[in-house]
């Protein structure tokens, strides 16, 4: 217990502790029977994860792998998951959690170094002859893949050879060989400028890559931050402690200590694979095979029976990616636009359903002209935001940005197509967006910014909205039951606060 009687609840440090969080609530389904990782395993995610909230799938007998261990959608659409991976406790709804992840982003701890000795990650190091990464297992996720991925819920480490500044980024990851698996990275990612610094320097770029970590590790290494700070620092933020790390003696790369299994190598600027394609994100198959840089593994590092942490990339709502990114997304876009000092922010969101990344939605309190349009234009272009979002939607604080159904009425009522939609052009985009052709245009992508705001100028006239009094929906509320009605009554945040005005 601690000093106000509340029962202390021990650290996230690793998966097996989150493990034990998530099992506690019944979201771990563990799959003792046979399955192939060949398509079946992916099917079967698939087919769960379209209940929402499913629980993340333990695969603990796969055909080929004795022993071998694989989760499947850490995350998957259970806001409980997220809650239990930023610390979080259970039963806030999205924006409490968003607002709160936000705030979480902005506190920045260093991680903590440990003798590499000491880390749970190296409690086996197989080097030269014993690197075999095909004793692993990796999924092949869909009929046209380009082969086995081990790296898709992942953090690949790299480091910026000018600064020292250590990055983690989530990129796929295709096996080629026991020794060798595809480095392939969208343009403008820290990982590929961070290896280009290196090559600059006729150097072979040092790369690590964590192929079953903690979430939290997770969703940092997914979400864009400066590029001048290391996600350690936020993930500790938001664990409210550091993160314990190692230096390697091979890489010199700093690594998580309690990681399931980490590889390590280089990467050179004139070596080259055929890469791709693999189903992504975008529920389609994203950049159509192609020359890639590859790492060639020195070492890896592994738990006693580890497990490998996989995300299956699809349509919503099986797509690994869309709750965390939702939230992790929303977060940073709050964060950096607090940052920037705008005020009357109520809410932000990035609907999961819009493949996670593609949409951001922001609610304001309005305090001024142009207030919705210049919160439009820096949701879309600041670092949380920038990379691949298409649609950004300006609401009042009326309007739930979680809810599409009142996000689409506020832009078919207070919207005005021609005032009220701008767009970007030549914007940061991605190889992975199926829209754009032919794919060699595809780094470059637009923006559509809808101000679905009332009109400013007319906004203490504009035609009030239907809404229920307050004591009419605590009576109705009371007599739920009565009433014949099953379950809680529905939440409703607006009421009516008429006082006689005419309607003009």
């Amino acid at each position: 217990m601690d000093g106000d009687g509340k029962l202390k609840v021990a650290p996230i440090n690793s998966l097996g502790d989150w493990l034990e969080r998530v099992q506690a609530i019944g979201e771990v389904k563990r799959i003792t029977a046979p399955v192939d990782s060949d398509l079946e395993m992916s099917a079967i995610t698939y087919m769960s994860g379209q209940t929402i909230g499913g629980p993340a799938l333990l695969f603990e007998n796969i055909k080929g792998y004795p022993g071998g261990r694989l989760l499947f959608n850490p995350f998957g659409s259970s806001l409980n998951r997220v809650a239990i991976s930023i610390r979080e406790d259970l039963g806030k709804d999205p924006i409490e959690l968003v607002q709160i992840l936000s705030e979480k982003m902005k506190r920045r701890i260093p991680p903590k170094f440990v003798e590499a000795s000491t880390a749970p990650v190296n409690r086996n190091i197989d080097q030269g002859d014993k690197v075999n990464l095909n004793k692993f297992p990796a999924p092949t996720m869909w009929p046209r893949d380009g082969g086995k991925y081990i790296g898709t819920a992942d953090s690949v480490i790299t480091s910026d050879f000018n600064t020292g500044r250590v990055n983690m980024g989530t990129f796929r990851q295709m096996i080629l060989n026991d020794k060798q698996v595809g480095f392939y990275a969208s343009p403008g990612k820290d990982a590929v400028l961070d290896r280009e610094t290196w090559w600059a320097q006729g150097k072979p770029a040092p790369v690590a890559a964590v192929y079953g970590l903690e979430p939290l590790l997770f969703l940092t290494s997914a979400t864009s931050f400066p590029k001048d700070v290391s996600e350690y620092e936020f993930a500790g933020g938001i664990n409210g402690a550091p993160i314990e790390v190692f230096k390697s003696d091979i890489t010199g790369l700093t690594l998580p200590a309690h990681a399931e299994l980490i590889i390590e190598g280089f990467s050179y600027p004139d070596q080259t694979c055929e890469e791709g394609p693999f189903g992504e994100f975008t529920g389609y198959y994203g950049r159509p095979g192609g020359a890639t840089p590859f790492i060639d593994i020195k070492a890896i590092r592994y738990r006693d029976n580890p497990i490998v942490t996989s995300a299956l990339m699809s349509d919503w709502p099986a797509n690994e990616c869309g709750m965390m990114w939702a939230m992790a997304k929303a977060a940073k876009v709050w964060t950096d636009l607090n940052s920037m000092g705008v005020p009357g922010i109520k809410g932000v969101w990035s609907p999961p359903e819009a493949a996670g990344w593609g949409m951001t939605v922001v609610s304001i309190q309005q305090k001024y002209a142009g207030h919705a349009a210049q919160v439009g234009a820096l949701a879309a272009q600041c670092m949380g935001g920038a990379y691949f979002t298409k649609y950004i939607v300006v609401v009042d604080e009326d309007v739930d940005p979680t809810n599409l159904s009142e996000v689409v009425w506020a832009m078919v009522t207070r919207s005005r197509p021609a005032q009220s939609i701008e767009i970007l052009r030549e914007t940061w985009s991605t190889y992975l967006d199926p829209s754009l052709n032919p794919p060699e245009i595809r780094p470059w992508g637009s923006k559509c910014v809808i101000n679905a705001c009332k009109e400013f100028k007319y906004i203490k006239t504009f035609s009030p909205r239907s809404l229920l009094k307050k004591e009419t929906y605590d009576q109705v509320c009371a007599r739920w039951t009565e009433l014949g009605f099953e379950g809680k009554p529905p939440k409703i945040k607006n009421f009516e606060a008429f006082r006689g005005e005419k309607i003009s």
